[in-house]
């Protein structure tokens, strides 16, 4: 009985605890390191392209990674979604055409109403 009372806590504190967000100095003291090793990689990666030559100017990656580095320093919001809308492509009704992931038969089969 105490085990199945001691459950139904958990899961009431995990709701609780996602729908209250954190207070920002203690994602700041749980997340500082590794937000550190991050940017420490994300240099580090720098100074290889850099030592490597340098990437072009106009490398779309290269583009594509200082559009997403600009969003990290600007302080509206919603950082993460900006993010990933820079790395995505548009939604494309016939990705499956394009990856080749549709049979033939599926191609050419009538589509039923």
């Amino acid at each position: 009985m105490a085990a199945k009372r001691l459950a139904a806590v958990g899961r009431t504190e995990g709701r609780s605890m996602l729908a209250t967000p954190m207070a920002a100095q203690s994602v700041l003291d749980r997340e500082y390191l590794e937000i550190r090793a991050k940017l420490l990689e994300v240099a580090a990666s720098f100074d290889r392209l850099d030592r490597g030559g340098g990437v072009a100017a106009d490398e779309r990656r290269m583009q594509l990674i200082r559009q997403g580095l600009k969003v990290l320093l600007d302080e509206t919001g919603d950082r993460a979604e900006q993010i990933q809308l820079i790395f995505s492509r548009s939604y494309d009704d016939d990705w499956q055409k394009e990856f080749g992931l549709v049979p033939p038969a599926a191609e050419t089969a009538p589509v039923q109403e």
